[in-house]
């Protein structure tokens, strides 16, 4: 947080406190790191996610709305590769964060903005993600959307399996999920 403080005279103090206050999405242990763009997105996660090759797909955590009985998409994507969790999120237009072995999908999600949804972590409640458990990682890759949109730009993360593709994207602050090999509205970036 910045403050500013003005003086009678006219001129600017500027004192700097850092926030706590990170939204976690009612996830305890939660703390989104936003990045924007390629190469900071590459740079500060690329090897740590090319280190996944080879390993196999446990689960993929949702978490769902029970009422709704449907994925609620503010919240991150968990990929359980046994002993790493990879928690993907996309919020506005263009901001990512990728963390690792911060959720305990056992654990209750609380929305902290509205005590209306009822709200839990489910392994795969949609059908594709069942046929990726248990197959093993072939590679993971960054993907530029150069589609000539708004979301020209964004990043999007890609997970390449045997019999299969997740593409995990900013569905304009939000998340979306994609099936089957990327289009050519994406440019890869294989890690």
């Amino acid at each position: 947080m910045l403050v500013i403080t003005v003086s009678d005279g006219g001129s600017r103090t500027d004192s700097r406190r850092q926030s706590d206050h990170v939204f976690d999405f009612g996830i305890t242990g939660y703390r989104p790191g936003w990045l924007q763009g390629l190469n900071p997105i590459a740079t500060t996660h690329g090897r740590r996610l090319a280190g996944l090759t080879g390993r196999t797909l446990h689960h993929v955590w949702l978490v769902w709305d029970l009422r709704a009985d449907e994925w609620f998409s503010d919240c991150p994507v968990l990929l359980d590769f046994g002993d790493e969790y990879v928690e993907i999120n996309h919020q506005k237009f263009d901001d990512l964060s990728i963390t690792f072995n911060s959720i305990d999908p056992r654990e209750t999600v609380t929305w902290p903005t509205s005590d209306d949804f009822q709200l839990a972590w489910q392994a795969e409640p949609i059908e594709q993600l069942e046929d990726l458990r248990g197959q093993t990682l072939h590679q993971a890759e960054l993907l530029e959307y150069v589609g000539g949109t708004m979301a020209h730009g964004s990043i999007a993360l890609g997970f390449a399996f045997p019999a299969g593709h997740l593409t995990i994207y900013n569905a304009l602050d939000e998340n979306g999920l994609l099936f089957g090999p990327p289009s050519q509205d994406w440019r890869e970036h294989i890690l």
